[in-house]
């Protein structure tokens, strides 16, 4: 011990300054800012390292596991979550079916999704037949208008049952407001079926619900601080509602389950479950304060847990080279373990398309396989079930964690300047600013400012669609109200990408021929990326070592038959070879120079009217 103190007392810390300096030196006179500082989407910036007098107005970091303000969680002892995996009901005898199958193979959440006609005693029975509630999460989702109905089914179910009310953990996700807000229809009549919900389950404190399902703006393209800012609007509301209702407010606040995304930024994902967390409890922590002078005195705050179920994102999910989907799940689903999520759904990786006709049923069990082995793999592997909130004290996490909830709180409080969530709605604000994030990520993916890889970045160049198709989606509600308010359009982020590979397979594929000559460096580098550039469009790229002369060059592309020819080579290089390059063509072939070089103006003057760089649409 006497060594280790001795070893560390020979080193003094370098100061922030010294790390500055040395930086600046490296540089060698680029700007600081502009070079190493990122400015991120949620309107706060990060600097490119972070030291402990960074966190020394910071309160987070003092927070304690399973304490108010649970910013490091809610439990104390350790990080288990549930391992979910949700089932479309259509036959209520398969659908138990596999789930005691399920069950098997690491599953300990079930998720039932049936349309509100197919709500019953009989139904409910045959779903949970063998299926032992007190051991497992138990979790559905149906038309607000059955959730009543399907809340006095469950408690005589349970009851009969003879189940310990305390060890029923599970929820009905009631959230009418996520189809207001999603598309545009009018369900304010169902708002009042809340209150009775609770009522119905209050006897069990366990199982909750009311939902906020933020994941749906999460899917269609939001933000990380526009998701948490709006879920928290979103629960507030709702919280305000049951407790104008006459609901107590410990009651109210236990009964709202947080259904979020998980999007493909690591540590900011992991901030924001913390984030959500804090702020969701000082929000619940007004309602408390002003509802009786006995939580005011023992500061009893237990009903200001967050319950966040979370689930893997399908925004950025892709129908091409759909396994990169699993590296994409894998790093969500690592955010939301680490972030102290209560439960946690990882979408299969062909979660976007089906093939021609149906998908196969051993297509499907398969996805399903590996998305339930990829949360198990980082809890019974990785032991990441075991360590209570590990990234705290980590200066970035920390300092990402009290940013987020600085933004969201700007969006909570706007929102309820604009009169609450439901308000917004009907206003169409919340539709317009998430809409608004949708169009300029598309856009910003189309110019290769957003990577996605294998579809704008680094695509298999000889991959085909081979009948997958994007899937549809579809309301199972059964009740088709006409669109009264504004609706969020969700696309995936590779849509434009997806749509333009099979328009060029149902037409014609181009063939692009790569023609390679002077600075090796430069050609192979403008080769590279044009060949990525085309082949995102699904044209057949043919790329060359290299050529001694451009008419060589030209005539290796036509006897490639090519429809396009880009001549790749340097800057200086340009003014040398390519208009002697495009006269020698002589129309026969699209001419592409890659990149954009000073003589360009000259080029174009001798008839050279296409490139490719850097600042072009890649749609």
């Amino acid at each position: 011990m006497a060594n280790k103190e001795k070893l560390f007392t020979e080193f003094t810390a370098p100061t922030t300054q010294e790390w500055l300096d040395k930086i600046e030196v490296d540089l060698k006179g680029a700007d600081f800012q502009k070079r190493l500082v990122w400015r991120t989407n949620e309107g706060f910036n990060v600097q490119p390292f972070y030291r402990r007098e960074d966190l020394a107005n910071l309160k987070t970091p003092d927070a304690l596991p399973g304490e108010f303000p649970f910013v490091r969680g809610n439990k104390k002892d350790s990080n288990v979550w549930y391992v979910r995996q949700n089932i479309e009901v259509t036959d209520a005898k398969e659908a138990n079916k596999k789930a005691l199958d399920i069950l098997n193979k690491g599953i300990d959440s079930l998720g039932f999704k049936l349309k509100g006609d197919m709500v019953s005693k009989e139904t409910v029975e045959t779903l949970l037949d063998g299926i032992y509630c007190d051991c497992i999460e138990i979790n559905f989702a149906t038309c607000p208008r059955h959730s009543v109905e399907l809340a006095e089914i469950l408690v005589t179910y349970f009851t009969e049952k003879g189940y310990d009310k305390a060890k029923v953990v599970g929820s009905i996700e009631f959230d009418p407001m996520a189809k207001m807000v999603m598309k545009g229809k009018d369900v304010t009549p169902v708002l009042v079926n809340g209150p009775k919900l609770v009522e119905t389950l209050k006897e069990y404190p366990n199982f909750r619900c009311i939902a906020v399902s933020s994941d749906a703006l999460n899917n269609a393209g939001a933000y990380i601080v526009q998701e948490l800012g709006y879920a928290l609007a979103w629960g507030n509301e709702y919280l305000q509602q049951l407790t104008d209702a006459g609901v107590d407010v410990d009651l109210a606040a236990k009964s709202i389950k947080f259904n979020m995304g998980v999007s493909e930024n690591y540590f900011m994902e992991i901030a924001k479950f913390r984030a959500a967390r804090l702020l969701w409890a000082q929000i619940v922590k007004q309602y408390v304060d002003d509802e009786t002078q006995r939580h005011r005195d023992t500061e009893d705050y237990d009903c200001a847990k967050m319950c966040i179920n979370a689930t893997t994102s399908t925004y950025n999910q892709t129908l091409f080279d759909s396994y990169v989907n699993l590296l994409r799940s894998q790093t969500e689903a690592m955010s939301a373990a680490l972030g102290s999520v209560h439960s946690m759904v990882v979408t299969p990786f062909d979660a976007p398309y089906k093939e021609s006709g149906d998908r196969s049923q051993e297509s499907g069990d398969f996805s399903e396989r590996i998305a339930r082995n990829q949360q198990l793999i980082i809890k019974e592997e990785s032991h990441f079930d075991r360590i209570v909130d590990p990234g705290a004290g980590s200066y970035y996490i920390e300092h990402l964690t009290d940013a987020l909830a600085q933004e969201a709180w700007k969006i909570f409080l706007k929102v309820e300047e604009e009169g609450g969530f439901l308000a917004a709605v009907k206003a169409g604000t919340i539709q317009d600013d998430i809409n608004a994030t949708n169009v300029k990520r598309h856009g910003d993916a189309a110019k290769r400012k957003e990577f996605l890889l294998g579809t704008n970045q680094f695509p298999n160049f000889t991959e085909k669609s081979e009948g997958k198709r994007a899937k549809v989606c579809a309301c199972g509600c059964g009740n088709a109200e006409e669109a009264t308010f504004k609706a969020i359009n969700s696309t995936r982020l590779a849509a434009d990408f997806e749509d333009l590979r099979i328009h060029t397979e149902e037409t014609k594929v181009p063939t692009a021929f790569m023609l390679t000559i002077g600075n090796l460096a430069m050609r192979q580098a403008r080769a590279q990326f044009s060949c990525n550039f085309l082949a995102c469009a699904g044209y057949k790229v043919i790329d060359n070592l290299g050529f001694k002369t451009v008419e060589e060059g030209v005539d290796a592309a036509l006897e490639a038959k090519a429809d396009i020819v880009v001549i790749c080579s340097s800057d200086d290089e340009y003014a040398e070879y390519a208009i002697p390059a495009f006269k020698y063509l002589n129309g026969r072939a699209m001419f592409v120079v890659a990149g954009a070089p000073a003589c360009m103006e000259d080029l174009k003057a001798a008839g050279i009217e296409n490139y490719i760089h850097v600042k072009c649409l890649g749609i």
